[in-house]
């Protein structure tokens, strides 16, 4: 990773040794990446080690997260990426092959990457060619979720294309959850459509982001959990090679 100086929360924050919500975050988004904070926060202490390459990395949100649990990190994103490019150490089209050796990475990271790769099992037999034996893969999708980074925004996962893309590249499933369900969807839904009311659109989302937080963290953990099954808000999923 180029320019580790430089770095700065973004996407995420780091606090007592958790990922959370970061200070770029804009209120009608922060439902989901405060999910996708707590999934990252069960998954990498386990599977992330070694070599680690944090692909479509950005801004690289998580590396405080992985730092210490990984005796390298390399930082690869595309040249045309929304992001600043200072800390990639590779610049490629994540739709082509990649220039990368067989079997170079102990741990690859694909965060809100894949729904823009127009070229999807391409990229997982690449990703599947150079992780190293017993690596592990830990990637997140979105599924009820707005299009962004328009126009580069192609497909929605279901568990089962998941799986199927990943058992297909000889990668085994360790764990295929859904984030968030019914609740976290329809208040994202409502905070989109509100924040741009002047004066009072983002004081009310800011308010639905707190009581939805409240509610499926509380009282409404079983109704988020058991729509998840059909309105599933996105995935995290960790394979093995």
């Amino acid at each position: 990773m180029k320019n580790i100086e430089l770095w700065k929360p973004s996407k995420f924050s780091y606090n007592n040794g958790k990922l959370g919500i970061g200070p770029n975050v804009d209120v009608t988004s922060r439902l989901m990446t405060g999910r996708i904070a707590e999934q990252y926060n069960r998954f990498l202490p386990t599977y992330a080690k070694g070599d680690l390459l944090d692909l479509g990395c950005g801004f690289v949100p998580m590396y405080l997260a992985y730092k210490d649990i990984s005796t390298s990190i390399t930082c690869v994103d595309w040249g045309n990426t929304l992001h600043q490019t200072s800390h990639l150490d590779f610049e490629m089209d994540l739709n082509n092959p990649l220039d990368l050796a067989n079997d170079s990475f102990d741990t690859i990271i694909l965060s809100d990457v894949l729904e823009h790769i127009s070229n999807p099992k391409l990229l997982m037999s690449e990703i599947a060619r150079i992780l190293r034996p017993g690596g592990n893969l830990i990637m997140n999708v979105p599924f009820f979720y707005w299009l962004h980074e328009k126009p580069f925004d192609y497909y929605r996962y279901t568990q089962f294309s998941l799986r199927a893309m990943a058992e297909e590249n000889t990668l085994a499933i360790v764990t295929l959850d859904a984030i968030g369900g019914s609740p976290e969807i329809l208040a994202d839904i409502i905070m989109k459509h509100l924040h741009e009311i002047p004066l009072i659109g983002k004081p009310i989302c800011w308010l639905i982001h707190q009581v939805t937080w409240f509610f499926v963290h509380s009282i409404g953990k079983g109704i988020s959990r058991k729509t998840s099954k059909n309105f599933p808000f996105g995935y995290v999923m960790v394979a093995k090679k």
